[in-house]
């Protein structure tokens, strides 16, 4: 079966059955181990339900130890201990009875949790309560005097029939497991040795069907490398890869017979083309290849064709080479004339470059100057502004001066009626003090003494009012002359205003004209470079056109030797090179005069020197 397969479907059905035996003792490996498992979680069942009624049977008896021990003693220490187990009695009992699936076993529960409340209602609780009351000696007596009817037996015997049930159950557990393990061990080995067995035989298989012939094309092919083409090979009418292999082998092997045979006539046809090729490397054009295999005809036509086409190739080509040598003269002869040209233009417009650098620098500094006056100007300006403002604080000081005067006049003036009313004062009493008499002489001369000081009060009074307003007609003619000064001033700053804008307008006109004309000698300088290049890429070209020509002499010499289908080649008239011109060493000019300026600054030029550029 196995032999009419292909490698890898050898391979596949080797792993598939490797894999299924691997499967079964997986499988059964796998159901042990559930068995196991069920197993042992009922063991664990069974022996939380042991462990659980074997604790409800110790908080019983915990109980029991404890009342008689607090009937015994009086000490609180067994009755707390009492209430603790029966507490965790309680919290057991129901945990236990939730957890129960066995009826029979669930009453054994529930009827030793009936007789243990009846015996904690009729004993436990009730002798305790006795105690508390300070009935310990009747409590005691009581419980001494009922004997087997106080013990807890009949609570304990139910648990004791749940606990051996338990048991037995896990005994029963532990003896399935048993067997579960056996059967693993068993299952382990039987697979093993099944998976070893049919590991062993598809080697063996898979050597004799893979290996074995492997070896033997090996071998086979080795001879071939060797050169031995008369070998068999095995294998041929396999179906599988192995034939496919054999099948090549023999394909290799015709071919490398076929190979001896091609390289007998290679050798011949190689020698043909080797002679027609040394005819070819003496310039004979004229070598065709006659006498070749047939194997190499194709090679015989395409060569004699290449040598025809090249026959032809080699005739235009010596046309060719005098069209060239008779075009280079006359591009020789038209680069010479158009470098003389360049170079004379490039002369000329070096010159007017330099021309128009000097218009550039004399506008640039007539810009400075205009941007000085400017300058100056505003600065004039300025201080004319200041002088103006300072001239309308003078006038404010004056007009200040003005109202002070006039309010000094006014106050004099009523100093001057003060003096008024005072020497009437005084006049009055005077009278008063003639009236009088004798009594009254002091107070006369008193009030003469103050009509005379009035009577000088009012004299000062009325010569400082005088001063005064001749100082206040100065002061009002100085205030008419500074404000007639202050509008002259402010003339003179609107003037000086209009010049400053005037000289600025004029000094940005300077600023844009010598930009202006930076820009253009930049220009004059950018075309004078370009001239300069153009004249030397002419002398360049002249060069290159004499170097042409030269070669063309030299290509011409060279086809000379071929030998093509129409008899020997005629010279080609050589014609003299023309001498190149000398390249002129051009030094810078001296700065011509500034041309005339007219309008915007453009340079007069007549037509005549930019004609031939």
């Amino acid at each position: 079966m196995l032999s009419s397969l292909n490698i890898p479907k050898k391979l596949a059905v080797a792993f598939i059955a490797i894999n299924l035996s691997a499967a079964v003792m997986m499988l059964v490996f796998a159901t042990n181990i559930a068995m196991i498992s069920r197993s042992t979680e009922r063991t664990n069942f069974h022996q939380d339900i042991h462990s659980k009624a074997l604790s409800l049977e110790t908080q019983i008896l915990r109980q029991n130890s404890q009342m008689r021990g607090y009937l015994v003693t009086g000490d609180d220490v067994y009755l707390k201990s009492y209430y603790e187990g029966r507490d965790e009695y309680d919290a057991t009992s129901a945990e236990l009875e939730k957890i129960l699936t066995n009826p029979e076993m669930r009453q054994k529960l529930l009827e030793s949790r009936t007789e243990t409340l009846k015996w904690r209602e009729d004993w436990g609780d009730k002798s305790i309560a006795m105690v508390k009351e300070g009935r310990r000696a009747e409590a005691a007596e009581r419980v001494r005097d009922a004997g087997k009817a106080a013990l807890v037996s009949a609570a304990v015997l139910p648990l004791r029939d749940l606990r051996d049930y338990e048991q037995a159950q896990l005994q029963e557990e532990s003896s399935g497991q048993s067997s579960a393990i056996t059967t693993a061990w068993i299952a382990l080995a039987i697979g093993g040795l099944a998976l070893i067995g049919i590991a062993v035989a598809l080697q063996r298989k898979l050597s004799r069907d893979i290996a074995v012939p492997v070896g033997d094309l090996t071998e086979t092919m080795s001879a071939l490398a060797a050169g031995r083409n008369d070998v068999s090979v095995p294998g041929t009418e396999r179906v599988d890869e192995l034939g496919n292999m054999a099948r090549a082998v023999l394909v290799f092997r015709d071919e490398a017979v076929a190979k001896v045979a091609a390289d007998k006539d290679r050798e011949a046809a190689m020698a043909e083309i080797g002679s027609k090729l040394h005819d070819l490397s003496q310039s004979d054009l004229r070598a065709r290849l006659d006498n070749l295999p047939d194997a190499f005809a194709t090679v015989a036509r395409d060569f004699n064709d290449a040598l025809d086409q090249l026959s032809g190739v080699m005739l235009s080509v010596r046309g060719s080479i005098n069209s060239i040598s008779t075009g280079s003269s006359e591009i020789r002869q038209a680069t010479t004339d158009l470098s003389n040209r360049s170079e004379e233009q490039a002369a000329r417009l070096q010159s007017s470059a330099a021309a128009m650098d000097e218009i550039t620098r004399k506008i640039g500094e007539s810009a400075g100057i205009a941007s000085q006056a400017s300058r100056a100007m505003t600065e004039a300006r300025g201080e004319a502004e200041q002088g103006g403002e300072v001239v309308q604080r003078a006038i404010e000081a004056m007009n200040g001066i003005d109202q002070a005067t006039r309010e000094i006049a006014e106050i004099i003036t009523v100093i001057d009626g003060i003096a008024f009313q005072t020497n009437l004062l005084a006049l009055n009493a005077g009278v008063e003090a003639a009236r009088a008499g004798d009594a009254g002489k002091g107070f006369a001369v008193v009030a003469s003494e103050v009509r005379a000081l009035a009577q000088r009060a009012a004299d000062a009074a009325s010569d400082v009012k005088s001063r005064i307003l001749a100082a206040t007609d100065h002061v009002t003619s100085g205030v008419e002359l500074v404000n007639d000064t202050g509008g002259s001033l402010t003339r003179i700053i609107e003037r000086v205003s209009s010049v400053s804008e005037s000289i600025e307008n004029m000094a940005k006109t300077a600023e844009q004209q010598s930009t202006g004309l930076l820009k253009v000698n930049e220009a004059i300088t950018a075309m004078d470079s370009m001239t300069q290049q153009n004249a030397a890429m002419v002398e360049e070209t002249t060069a290159a056109t004499e170097m042409l020509a030269r070669e063309a002499q030299q290509l011409f010499e060279a086809f000379s030797i071929f030998k093509v289908d129409d008899g020997a080649p005629v010279p080609m008239r050589a014609t003299a090179p023309t001498p190149l011109p000398a390249p002129r060493a051009r030094s810078a000019p001296k700065p011509a005069a500034a041309p005339p300026v007219m309008g915007n600054l453009a340079v007069q030029a007549n037509a005549d020197d930019w004609s031939e550029f």
